[in-house]
């Protein structure tokens, strides 16, 4: 059990490093932070049955899908952090290592590329979108720094 905590304690840090990262973007860079109303609106067509949309978008809006899409944002990245703490193990908790923490960031943008963005219209690894390859720069960049949030927990814990 104390594995599973760790876990969920790094997942919790690595989403809050990519939440860091996307504000400094937007802040500095003028990005523009991750909209988590269309997460939460296409987490809540799930339950409704509904995985793939054209554009999630013109899909009608549903109530509180904001709050919905950032605890989703947040559940993925304890499930992430408790997948890694299992997958690694006690040793790593006890001794972090970065390159680690960064193969398993890397392997984690597969369920954005993979699952969410078809999901929500933008294609596979947001090939439907005016500059795919830009996005998933942005992406691998982004899960870089959440492999730098789950080490740095992992330090801390």
């Amino acid at each position: 059990m104390d594995l599973i905590w760790a876990g969920a304690v790094i997942g919790v840090g690595g989403t809050v490093a990519m939440d860091l990262w996307a504000l400094l973007l937007d802040r500095v860079a003028g990005q523009g932070r991750p909209n988590w109303g269309n997460v939460g609106r296409w987490v809540a067509w799930l339950f409704r049955g509904r995985v793939f949309h054209d554009d999630i978008g013109a899909a009608a809006p549903v109530a509180g899908e904001r709050a919905l899409g950032w605890a989703f944002h947040y559940l993925v990245g304890v499930i992430y952090g408790v997948v890694f703490a299992l997958i690694f193990g006690r040793a790593w908790v006890e001794a972090p290592v970065l390159w680690m923490a960064w193969i398993w960031g890397i392997v984690t943008i597969a369920g954005g590329w993979f699952l969410l963005h078809p999901g929500m219209g933008l294609g596979w690894a947001l090939s439907r979108t005016e500059r795919p390859w830009k996005g998933r720069l942005m992406g691998l960049v982004a899960h870089s720094v959440f492999a730098l949030g789950l080490w740095a927990a992992g330090l801390l814990l």
